[in-house]
């Protein structure tokens, strides 16, 4: 993080703008440590400071097998692998996988195998759509009582996707794991927390389409 990346994208601020802050990338390595994680799914990697923070937190537990999956086929193309480099340099190759698909075909995948996950980290596609559907696949992917993270949760098109697993299906926000003040600058300048944490249900339930809450 105090180095930065090997190269970036020829867009000004590019490294400064993308990548999760310092300080957020800390408070996501205790709070997967406090967890005792063994198994992650990151969506998006980019410049990899939360896979980073991920990798360390999964080598502090020292589980006998940790895993950690990460899901972004723009890796190559659009940063020219800077992020998967910064994770081979930092050995962290031997428990971290990279699949090179879009989420929306890796995740259901990933469930079709049995793949079951402590907690996610959620920084891919920020559209409305492809939020709410990585969302949809890792509440299945997630076991019960598991964490999922989501960066630039300040995004409407991101927060407004949350929001329905919020109201609908048990997701409790964690308030303390990212406090307000260790934020940024956000859409339209707006300062507040970029990352939010939930807490799936410990009994995993389907609605009824008669229970449905508007969010």
């Amino acid at each position: 993080m105090q180095d930065g990346p090997p190269r970036t994208r020829d867009q000004e601020g590019d490294f400064e703008t993308v990548t999760v802050p310092e300080q957020h990338c800390d408070q996501l390595r205790d709070l997967l440590i406090a967890e005792e994680a063994e198994t992650v799914v990151e969506v998006g990697l980019a410049y990899a400071s939360s896979a980073l923070a991920i990798g360390e937190a999964l080598a502090t537990i020292d589980h006998p097998n940790p895993r950690h999956i990460i899901i972004d086929p723009f890796q190559e193309r659009e940063f020219s692998n800077a992020g998967w480099d910064l994770l081979c340099w930092a050995g962290l190759e031997t428990i971290a996988t990279l699949i090179a698909e879009p989420s929306s075909l890796a995740l259901p995948q990933l469930l079709t195998e049995g793949f079951v996950a402590d907690a996610a980290f959620v920084d891919g596609s920020h559209r409305f759509h492809e939020v709410f559907v990585d969302l949809y696949f890792l509440r299945k992917v997630v076991r019960p009582g598991g964490l999922i993270v989501i960066d630039d949760n300040w995004w409407p098109s991101v927060h407004t996707a949350v929001q329905y697993y919020e109201k609908n299906l048990g997701w409790t926000g964690i308030p303390d794991a990212f406090p307000v003040e260790t934020a940024g600058v956000g859409p339209k300048g707006n300062h507040g927390a970029r990352c939010k944490a939930y807490r799936l249900p410990d009994a995993p339930f389907e609605p009824s389409f008669e229970d449905f809450r508007a969010f």
